[in-house]
């Protein structure tokens, strides 16, 4: 039956959504799968193909099918939002951990060009591990040109650094300019990421303007691929 593929990939659907198969759960391996629906081990692979395709499951290299959580959070990709609000939204248990805070006195040529900056412009560098649920999702780099953020502390960079560069600083953060690429984990994501099992990371490359059109911020926030669905809202014009 050329459509079997479909029923099984219906019915193992049918039941991650009702909870039957929980998230974090190994699927049987194909050739059990196989011997299940009494199907060939191709049938088998084009429904787990189609379980992937759709966010369902994760094929894991040396272990199998991990079925995911389907409940992904939502990232808006036109607006501008921090992690704080995003988090609050969710309303799910979040931490920000700080990985580096530093002022780079002598930035190199790719943060000068990426921030518009000459040679006697300094930055603050900020890392830091987003933390939801208990796992660690997402890394932030954030490059800010300190003629605009002359003070930064750990603090803020565990709280909000928007939260403290409006009501402080008083700045109007504007609009953004971003680039969504998806790329092989590097050494630094594998370390402060819980990345067991994933072999691309999707990276936000964020330009962040104030209202006077100065660029102020680069930033790369990188995303494990499994926990956020990028949303968008488009109008055709006439």
């Amino acid at each position: 039956m050329n459509n079997k593929y479909l029923m099984i990939y219906n019915e193992i659907v049918a039941q991650i959504k009702n909870g039957e198969i929980a998230p974090g759960t190994l699927l049987p391996s194909e050739n059990e799968l196989k011997d299940q629906y009494d199907t060939s081990r191709e049938t088998i692979r084009k429904a787990l193909n189609l379980l992937a395709q759709n966010g369902y499951i994760q094929k894991v290299r040396g272990k199998g099918s991990i079925v995911i959580d389907i409940s992904k959070f939502d990232f808006p990709i036109s607006g501008l939002v921090s992690f704080k609000e995003l988090a609050e939204k969710m309303g799910g248990k979040s931490k920000t951990i700080v990985n580096e805070l530093s002022l780079i006195i002598k930035p190199d040529s790719y943060l000068r060009h990426q921030l518009q900056l000459n040679s006697k412009d300094q930055v603050w560098k900020v890392v830091r591990t987003r933390e939801i649920g208990g796992n660690k999702i997402i890394l932030d780099k954030d490059f800010l040109a300190a003629k605009f953020v002359p003070q930064l502390t750990e603090e803020i960079c565990e709280n909000s650094i928007y939260e403290y560069l409006e009501n402080e600083l008083n700045l109007k953060i504007s609009f953004a300019k971003k680039e969504i690429i998806v790329e092989e984990p590097t050494a630094e994501d594998r370390s402060l990421l819980d990345l067991e099992g994933f072999h691309n990371i999707v990276v936000i490359k964020n330009y962040v303007y104030l209202e006077d059109a100065s660029l102020f911020q680069y930033t790369e926030s990188r995303h494990r691929p499994d926990k956020f669905r990028f949303v968008d809202f488009a109008r055709r014009n006439h």
